[in-house]
């Protein structure tokens, strides 16, 4: 009898450790509540845009000083960065000359539970002129305050 301890004990261990990793993992979403919430950030970004609110706009952005932006000019680490950048590109305070924001998504694919990609063209209206569009690709985090770019292309 003692010797099949050491044999019961290594094969239930590995159960144990298993099952505790499995009650840690971020709980599973389906594509489309994943879907859902990023489009919900993204219509609360163009607002904040829309509206003139800096804050609002970068509230989207993770405040992890990793978070990059990779523009036409080179890379930006951090939301005081994309801040500052914005601040000096954009007057934020007129409408006329910073323009309306409108985002219409291209592609989206789940990164595993906590991660996305998303890819929008993006549109800035100003009036009096033509339209300004890119491609952005956006990369997801899932928080407990919800979903966050952690990485962000547009061209």
């Amino acid at each position: 009898m003692r010797a099949l301890l050491p044999l019961v004990a290594a094969l239930l261990l590995p159960g144990c450790v298993i099952a505790s990793e499995t009650v840690n993992a971020p709980a599973h979403l389906s594509d489309a509540t994943v879907l859902d919430a990023i489009e919900a950030e993204m219509e609360r970004t163009a607002a904040g845009w829309n509206s003139g609110d800096m804050d609002l706009f970068l509230s989207v952005y993770s405040p992890s000083r990793q978070t990059s932006f990779v523009t036409d000019k080179g890379l930006l680490r951090g939301v005081p960065a994309m801040q500052a950048m914005y601040e000096q590109a954009y007057d934020f305070s007129d409408v006329a000359k910073r323009g309306t924001l409108s985002f219409e998504r291209l592609d989206f694919r789940p990164l595993g539970p906590s991660h996305a990609l998303y890819v929008a063209r993006y549109t800035l209206t100003k009036p009096g002129a033509a339209p300004a569009s890119g491609v952005t690709s956006l990369v997801w985090e899932r928080y407990a305050e919800g979903w966050r770019i952690i990485a962000d292309h547009s061209g």
